[in-house]
């Protein structure tokens, strides 16, 4: 059976799609389990991780969240929910909910953090993975955190409740 173009566009869009979903999983399952080869297969080897209080590459990131998480947390998962995906042929830009729950070593017993990752995904050599991310926290605890304003600034942008925020910037780099 031949597919005509339309067909083909669309099947070629799904797949995409689902490569990036399936990307952004392998980075919470590998954060989430501790796994460096599944988080670092979520980034390209040359990517930028901005998490505001981190800035580097994804390696130096594997090491910067595997130590604060054994340290600070007896375990931790990450769930991703609401994902919007801009694709243009070979990069997509992507904005994922997230929050974030952590059973704390000491402290207050559980930590609670919601936000959002703001991502440029390429397609190298049929590869999607992550180029560069924003991790943006909005909130931790249940509240808003008493200093974020209504328009915050970050690494290439602001965070906003209108179109000013990153989340709009096409191309988004580091």
């Amino acid at each position: 059976m031949d597919l005509d173009d339309d067909t083909l566009a669309t099947l070629r869009t799904l797949s995409d799609r689902q490569q990036i979903m399936d990307c952004l999983h392998r980075y919470t399952r590998g954060v989430d389990r501790l796994d460096r080869e599944m988080l670092l297969s979520a980034f390209h080897a040359d990517a930028i991780d901005d998490h505001g209080i981190f800035r580097g590459t994804a390696a130096e990131f594997a090491d910067w969240a595997f130590d604060l998480h054994r340290t600070r947390h007896r375990g931790h998962q990450h769930y991703i929910t609401n994902h919007t995906c801009d694709l243009d042929g070979d990069t997509a830009h992507t904005e994922t909910y997230f929050m974030m729950v952590g059973q704390n070593v000491d402290g207050t017993p559980v930590t609670l953090h919601g936000g959002r990752y703001v991502d440029r995904l390429e397609r190298r050599a049929g590869r999607w993975a992550i180029a560069y991310r924003l991790s943006l926290v909005e909130w931790v605890g249940g509240i808003t955190p008493p200093d974020l304003p209504a328009a915050k600034r970050v690494q290439g942008g602001v965070i906003a409740r209108d179109r000013s925020d990153v989340s709009y910037i096409r191309p988004l780099l580091p």
